[in-house]
């Protein structure tokens, strides 16, 4: 059979793993990513379970590890960062490094039998019983045998392929923002979280220079932009107005920045993650957004999806349903408990707050910890 092409959207996690081990069922992958480069959050996510097997099998674990964070134990903080609880985080065999190196780490792996197209985006898709014609922003048409969106939350190929954004994305009443601080750690092996009711900030180590995160409850914002960083500001001025611990500071950073993230936590759920020769991988098909290992289920996905497509090269139909079907055993599970990991992060109340403070004396919070700071991406 000729080598079939597959267009992917998405160099961040599940995009190159997918071209990754596409290239080598015989496929030729090329790669689009709307950055002029490899994005630079340094937001810390974690590399476990089902994704842990999948490094070892493209032979990058030790790359992994390198780039690891140090972090072992959370601590939580009152307004004037007196230690209200404590919980220890790792044990699990993960490894939690900073986005930035781990979209660095899969890139190298996949770049050698995968074409990479930066500071480009698709703007068209004609599929036909025999592939994809597609267009972009700035390179010339081309045609592909399979195209698949690993773009994100806000996946352009969903919304060309599927239908509108909200169509398919659940704002879950939380958003979280993101800045990386100029200097380094004071303690490398701790992540500190302040709380009050409906809020909180945290600032982790990261790996050389640390990351505050910022995550407060809130209904959807009509019209809202995750490109429009000033709005973003004056989101956080406002949900964070007379907050104590370092939150004044930091917010001061914040109203400085060009570096701002912010997003809405969401949970993206569709009927199903392919149409005809186009499907969905990633965060784009089944976003469990920022509290639920966003990046092991990438790079799980998108091993899951290069495998049955190898299996069944021209029937790329049974391929997708197949992946499909397995895929979502690891998903829904995670998509169930985003409300209980908001509760236990971000309690709504002085009552729960206390509760909380009080339960990580008796209960390993170790999961929703790691959560932390995931990142999606892309």
């Amino acid at each position: 059979m000729t080598e079939q092409t597959v267009l992917i959207s998405g160099a961040g996690v599940a995009g190159p793993t997918l071209a990754y081990w596409l290239a080598r069922a015989g496929f030729r992958p090329t790669v689009v990513e709307r950055a002029a480069g490899l994005r630079s959050s340094g937001s810390p996510v974690d590399v476990r379970g089902p994704a842990a097997r999948v490094a070892d099998r493209m032979g990058i674990t030790a790359r992994l590890r390198e780039a690891g964070t140090a972090v072992t134990s959370l601590k939580f903080v009152d307004d004037a960062g007196r230690r209200t609880g404590r919980v220890a985080m790792g044990g699990d065999g993960g490894i939690e490094l900073p986005r930035t190196d781990l979209a660095a780490i899969l890139y190298e792996a996949a770049r050698a039998d995968t074409e990479f197209v930066f500071h480009d985006s698709i703007t068209g898709l004609h599929q036909d019983d025999g592939g994809v014609d597609v267009t972009f922003e700035s390179g010339a048409p081309r045609r592909f045998d399979l195209v698949i969106g690993a773009d994100g939350l806000h996946s352009n190929v969903r919304r060309l392929a599927f239908g509108a954004e909200d169509a398919f994305v659940e704002h879950m009443g939380v958003y979280i923002a993101t800045l990386p601080l100029a200097e380094p750690p004071a303690d490398r092996t701790e992540l500190v979280m302040y709380n009050s009711p409906g809020r909180a900030v945290a600032v982790h180590p990261s790996r050389g220079r640390g990351i505050a995160a910022f995550m407060f409850r809130g209904d959807a914002v009509p019209g809202f932009d995750h490109r429009d960083s000033a709005l973003h500001k004056r989101m956080l001025a406002s949900a964070y107005a007379g907050a104590g611990w370092r939150v004044p500071e930091l917010l001061e950073r914040v109203a400085e920045a060009d570096d701002l993230y912010l997003d809405s936590v969401s949970r993206v759920r569709m009927a199903g993650w392919a149409s005809g020769r186009i499907a969905l991988a990633g965060d784009a098909a089944s976003c469990v957004s920022l509290f639920g290992d966003g990046s092991t289920l990438a790079m799980a996905g998108a091993y899951t999806l290069a495998e049955e497509l190898g299996r069944t090269p021209g029937d790329a139909a049974s391929a997708f349903h197949r992946y499909e079907s397995e895929h979502r055993k690891l998903v829904e599970p995670k998509q169930r408990n985003v409300s209980t990991a908001a509760a236990l992060l971000i309690p709504a109340t002085r009552r729960g707050l206390a509760a909380r403070n009080f339960g990580t004396r008796l209960l390993p919070l170790v999961t929703a910890a790691r959560r932390l700071v995931t990142a999606r991406a892309a």
